[in-house]
């Protein structure tokens, strides 16, 4: 009797253990991290996505005209690796929050010093780093979740675009790359060992002294004796000669382009230098 008894005790002991386990199921609103490399270091974005599910949104569940913390659950933050501009504003590099005021024909995107609004009630305007409008696009389809992306990301430059429903806002954002590479560029050609192939194709991707960019290539190419080993710095001589004008000195140089990457067994390179030569 007294085993029975215990065995009941035990059953029972594990039947209700078995229902104090907790219980894990999907986030109705998911979150995302996301990290952008931008300009020398990275933009980190963190919110969370909520889905329409068949509501109504902006009007609606995201009313107009009131702060938004343009998401669900948590708050939502971008930290900055690098200082940038927004709007005419320079933002420190760090870490802030992002809140919007969505309206029908404006949206206000809030850069905050605040890290938690969650409630419209706990915005403190006096906490705002920047605050710039933007117009709404509508887009031809719905867009089920909330979605916030970096979109046209160039060298200094990216958008910040927020989407959901039938609607698209972008924020651009900008870095100065320039002033630091140039910096960069300056101090490390004192040194014994000079990255000539990166600053002369900074100086040619950006506008700089193409005559300065060639010499550089020269050397660059002047670093590399191996047979064929230098067939995609030739390829950019061979770009930069072309921008200077000076097409018979660029078809030449891309014909030896095209020897170095067959050399190399560079299909690619054979393609990108037989392009240039048919635009020459």
């Amino acid at each position: 009797m007294y085993k029975l008894l215990l065995c009941l005790a035990v059953t029972a002991c594990l039947h209700q253990a078995s229902y104090a386990q907790p219980l894990k199921t999907p986030p109705p609103s998911t979150p995302q991290f996301v990290k952008q490399d931008f300009g020398l270091s990275s933009i980190e974005l963190s919110y969370s996505r909520p889905g329409m599910k068949g509501r109504k949104i902006f009007g609606d569940l995201v009313p107009f005209g009131k702060v938004w913390r343009t998401g669900a659950n948590q708050a939502t933050t971008l930290t900055f690796g690098d200082p940038v501009t927004i709007g005419n504003t320079k933002v420190p590099a760090g870490k802030y929050g992002l809140l919007t005021i969505p309206g029908a024909g404006e949206w206000t995107f809030i850069i905050t010093h605040q890290l938690d609004v969650t409630n419209p009630a706990a915005y403190k305007a006096d906490q705002d780093v920047v605050r710039v409008t933007a117009k709404p696009v509508e887009l031809p389809f719905p867009i089920e979740t909330f979605s916030i992306l970096f979109a046209n990301v160039t060298g200094s430059t990216c958008d910040l675009q927020l989407i959901w429903e039938n609607t698209v806002v972008t924020l651009p954002i900008s870095t100065d790359v320039d002033t630091k590479v140039m910096t960069q560029i300056d101090n490390v050609m004192n040194k014994d060992t000079h990255p000539y192939f990166a600053a002369a194709l900074y100086y040619l991707d950006n506008g700089k002294d193409l005559n300065k960019a060639l010499e550089w290539f020269d050397k660059a190419i002047a670093q590399d004796p191996s047979a064929g080993g230098s067939f995609f710095i030739v390829y950019q001589k061979a770009r930069c000669l072309a921008k200077m004008g000076k097409k018979a000195d660029a078809k030449t140089t891309a014909q030896k382009g095209i020897e170095l990457a067959k050399q190399a067994n560079n299909a690619d390179y054979v393609a990108l230098n037989e392009k240039l030569l048919s635009s020459l």
